[in-house]
């Protein structure tokens, strides 16, 4: 675990080189013969993070789907450039990111004309979906998980 939160934290320092390493994923994709641009990156906790900071990045892709991500938007970076809707679920208990910092995201991403729906699950913490932990919410776990399902098919009709 120590050695996970070092490696993420060195890519919460440099925003840069956590997008080459995402452009580097999507290219590898690309030249699998996938059209990533037409796909939804979607990830738990640190990868909520990750897919807040491709959408910043002006990649094309449909959606962006954080499940407990952070929302800090780090100095020079906006939403403005952001090409495909965000789809956010957070638990309201959640110590590690605040209500406010949820709330100033839809503000943000509002002004930027992104379009966004953004779901709270009360009483449900910081990483609501680990199996087996004592933060695992089981109803805001699940009813996330349908609206996903549900929107991926909103999406891809």
């Amino acid at each position: 675990m120590e050695e996970n939160k070092r490696l993420t934290g060195e890519l919460y320092d440099d925003r840069n080189k956590m997008r080459r390493i995402l452009a580097g994923a999507l290219t590898a994709g690309q030249l699998q013969g996938n059209d990533v641009r037409k796909g939804t990156t979607m990830g738990y906790c640190f990868g909520g993070t990750v897919a807040l900071e491709l959408a910043r990045s002006g990649f094309e892709q449909k959606a962006f789907v954080p499940f407990h991500g952070a929302f800090d938007i780090p100095t020079g970076q906006s939403y403005d450039k952001t090409t495909g809707e965000i789809l956010v679920f957070h638990g309201s208990a959640d110590q590690s990111v605040s209500l406010e910092s949820f709330a100033t995201l839809g503000k943000t991403l509002e002004a930027a004309k992104v379009p966004h729906e953004m779901v709270t699950y009360s009483g449900a913490p910081h990483a609501f979906s680990v199996f087996g932990s004592d933060r695992y919410d089981a109803r805001a776990d699940q009813r996330s998980w349908k609206r996903y399902l549900d929107f991926l098919a909103e999406e891809y009709k």
